[in-house]
């Protein structure tokens, strides 16, 4: 008969969960966890994520890159929002948050992304529209686990996209 280790004991079940590779994922390296406003901490996780896909010189790529993060995180979020005991979206999951950072600075070039005022305003922005959630933001919350958890980031990322562009159109940043 095997002996188990003194550390596989006393794991407990909770503890194994944190580990599980969705959770970590999905609560962006445990940031989640931070007690107080972990979606704006997950928010910052992201900015590194848009600034890095800023640099793939092709258009196309880029939008195949954002799509790939959006479509990954969707049954990464359903899995971790399971194993951190069902909740429709645990607000400790911040992977939507950092999936969203790259939508807000969509076709942003890597040079105006560069500069800081730049970076703080789509920071800004998505936090507006993530928070108050304007229409179909909200609605989209009701679609199914991972997805509905994703969808709602999406459209606040699209929202603060839109209003980003206007903005350096406008020659305001």
């Amino acid at each position: 008969m095997k002996r188990q280790s003194q550390s596989s004991v006393s794991q407990s079940p909770a503890a194994l969960v944190w580990r599980h590779p969705a959770v970590v994922l999905a609560t962006g390296f445990w940031i989640g966890r931070v007690p107080f406003a972990p979606g704006t901490f997950g928010t910052l996780l992201g900015l590194p994520l848009a600034w890095g896909i800023s640099f793939i010189p092709n258009v196309w790529l880029q939008a195949t890159a954002v799509l790939a993060v959006c479509i990954v995180g969707v049954p990464i979020c359903t899995t971790a929002a399971r194993l951190l005991g069902g909740a429709k979206d645990p607000q400790m999951v911040v992977l939507d948050e950092i999936a969203a950072m790259p939508i807000t600075f969509f076709l942003v070039s890597h040079d105006t992304l560069s500069r800081p005022l730049v970076l703080l305003a789509g920071f800004v922005l998505f936090r507006i529209f993530d928070i108050t959630k304007p229409p179909p933001a909200r609605q989209l919350e009701y679609l199914p686990m991972g997805l509905g958890i994703m969808a709602d980031d999406w459209a606040a990322g699209v929202y603060s996209c839109l209003v980003l562009h206007a903005i350096l159109w406008a020659g305001w940043l």
